[in-house]
């Protein structure tokens, strides 16, 4: 009897292996594909073909290539909140040491994954799963850079001000994104990747930790 249960679970260990086989071969052969043509060019006749997998293998797995966009995407984010978490959670280190640190590794993350990021950021408004899912990625940064900032307003670290928090990590997290992404397509003001995360630690760092200049200096 114990024989025939070790046959059992060592037929259903290779399985295991070959649907998550499968499953990496799709993930990998759409990444691979992106890097090569635009998402919306991209077939799932395309991913077949270079995953070498039949159609059924494929919609067992996946309901569409938008779902499997959507896994790439769920893969390279959660690598960037690990980045951002020092900021987020370490209070006894400076804010400028971890935003730069987390600077860096979110820019080299983007550029590592150029291709998934790129392709998420030009089509997530043309398909409800995709807009849902960017929305979500989007609100969770934003929702963790505002427990920050208003942690740090508490403490004394950063100055009280009529600047909403949540409204200031928006901004913030919104106008990353749009840097990461630049930088990811190769604009040529966005090539040197020493002087983005200068620029966008520099800018957090002034948003937040700097007292605005009242109305009357304003003027």
């Amino acid at each position: 009897m114990s024989r025939r249960f070790g046959r059992r679970d060592d037929h259903q260990g290779r399985e295991g292996q070959e649907q998550r086989d499968i499953r990496e071969a799709i993930l990998d052969a759409t990444e691979q594909l992106l890097a090569q043509q635009r998402f919306d060019e991209l077939s799932v006749a395309d991913i077949l073909s270079a995953a070498r997998i039949s159609r059924a293998s494929f919609y067992f797995y996946f309901e569409s290539k938008y779902a499997v966009l959507a896994e790439l995407v769920r893969r390279a984010v959660n690598e960037a909140q690990s980045a951002a978490q020092p900021w987020v959670e370490q209070e006894n280190v400076s804010p400028e040491q971890t935003l730069q640190e987390g600077t860096s590794q979110g820019l080299h993350l983007w550029l590592s994954h150029a291709p998934v990021l790129r392709a998420i950021v030009e089509h997530w408004r043309s398909n409800e799963q995709l807009s849902a899912l960017w929305m979500e990625m989007m609100d969770g940064f934003t929702a963790a850079a505002t427990r920050r900032i208003e942690r740090d307003r508490a403490n004394g670290r950063a100055p009280q001000t009529s600047v909403d928090a949540s409204t200031l990590a928006s901004t913030l997290t919104w106008m990353s994104e749009r840097i990461y992404y630049l930088a990811a397509i190769g604009h040529p003001d966005f090539r040197d990747e020493q002087e983005v995360i200068r620029v966008l630690t520099n800018v957090w760092l002034s948003a937040i930790y700097s007292k605005p200049p009242s109305s009357k200096e304003a003027t």
